[in-house]
Formats: structure tokens, sequence, C-alpha cells
């Protein structure tokens, strides 16, 4: 019975320790996102309920901080892929993905900056995020279009371009709806075209050039 209750003693320190160190990560991505990557970090200790020395103990550093919630959201992007792959409909679940991906970039361009400044480069994070996220991009196109729901031309990483590319040339800060707006467009233009569409509008133009050497 001793031995029972030390391990759980021991348990609740490291289940609290996770716990404070979501609601940094969590309040520290807004902060970032808010007010630039220089925002002040015991500001953020004051918005996720923990005091300077729990924030500190978790990220020594400024620049562990940053990474670690850029890496905190390439791994949701992975596990969004998995959540919604079960419980969306292919279609559905792609157009998930690609909003949250919205947000992505967006957490990106604030931090990303900040990463170069780390020792030895960003390099090695971005490679690993970017298997992340190409996986995750892949997989969900590959069982759209098994499903029969999208185009089987479509390559994935045009979708990723399209989106990183509104924001690479967004000159207002309300990009992000232009890309929501996007994910919607993206998507629609991804489904494949209807041979019967296509054969009725082949018959009408046939028949119009009919009628107009008729009437010359």
């Amino acid at each position: 019975m001793p031995v029972k209750r030390s391990r759980s003693v021991e348990r609740k320190p490291r289940t609290d320790g996770l716990r404070n160190r979501e609601r940094i990560l969590e309040a520290a991505k807004e902060a970032f996102t808010r007010s630039g990557a220089n925002t002040s970090l015991d500001d953020i200790a004051k918005q996720a309920g923990v005091g300077a020395g729990t924030l500190y103990r978790h990220f020594p550093t400024r620049d562990e901080l940053l990474e670690a919630v850029y890496r905190t959201e390439v791994e949701k992007l992975a596990a969004a892929e998995r959540k919604f792959a079960e419980t969306l409909p292919p279609i559905e679940a792609l157009r998930a993905w690609m909003l949250l991906f919205v947000d992505y970039i967006a957490t990106k361009q604030i931090i990303a900056p900040a990463l170069n400044t780390l020792v030895g480069g960003p390099s090695q994070v971005f490679e690993a995020s970017y298997a992340l996220v190409w996986e995750a991009i892949r997989a969900l196109v590959k069982r759209a279009i098994q499903s029969g729901e999208i185009r089987k031309d479509l390559d994935p990483i045009d979708l990723l371009r399209a989106l990183i590319g509104v924001a690479n040339v967004a000159t207002s800060p309300d990009w992000q709806q232009s890309a929501r707006r996007l994910v919607d467009i993206l998507v629609t233009g991804s489904r494949p075209i209807k041979v019967n569409s296509v054969v009725h509008c082949g018959h009408a133009t046939g028949a119009s050039r009919r009628n107009f050497a008729t009437n010359r």
C-alpha cells in the first residue's frame, strides 16, 4: 500500500507539468501571433496562469519556446489528419485540414524569422516539419482520390503552394479570410469533371455549329 501511494504521488507532478507545458505553449502561440516573437515571456506566463519560474523550467530560453510552439503546431497538423480521416468523409477531411493549415501558416509567419537566429540554423526544424505536413496532405488527397471525390491528377503540393502563395503576397492583415475562401475554391476545382456534362456540352456545341451553318 505505501508503494502504491508513492507512485500516485509521483504521477501528479508529471501530469501537472504536462498541463502547465500545454498551457504555456497555447498562451505563447496566441501571444506570438498577436504581438510578435519578441513579446514578453513574463506576460506569456501570466496568460498561461503559471509563474515565470515554471515557464523557464520548461523553456529556459525564448528560442526554445519558439521552437516548441512551432513543433507543436506541426504535430497538431499531423494529428488532425488522423482525426479527420477517421471522423469525416474524405473531401470534408481534406477541407478541414486545409483550413487548419491556414492557421499554421499564420503562426509560422511570425515564428520562422525568429527561428532563423537559432544556432546552426532552423533547417532541421523545418525539414522535420515539412515531412509531417507533406505526409498528412498526401494521405488526405490519396483517400479523397480513392473515394472518387477528387481528380486523379491532383498533386497535393499544388494545394499547399496555393495557400502559402496567398500568405506570401498578402498586403492586408485579413489575408487569412482570403485563404479560407481559397480553400473552398481549391476543393471545388479539384473535383473530377463529370463525363455526362462534357458530352452534353459537346452535343450542344455541335448543334450550335449546325444552326450557325444553316443560318449563314
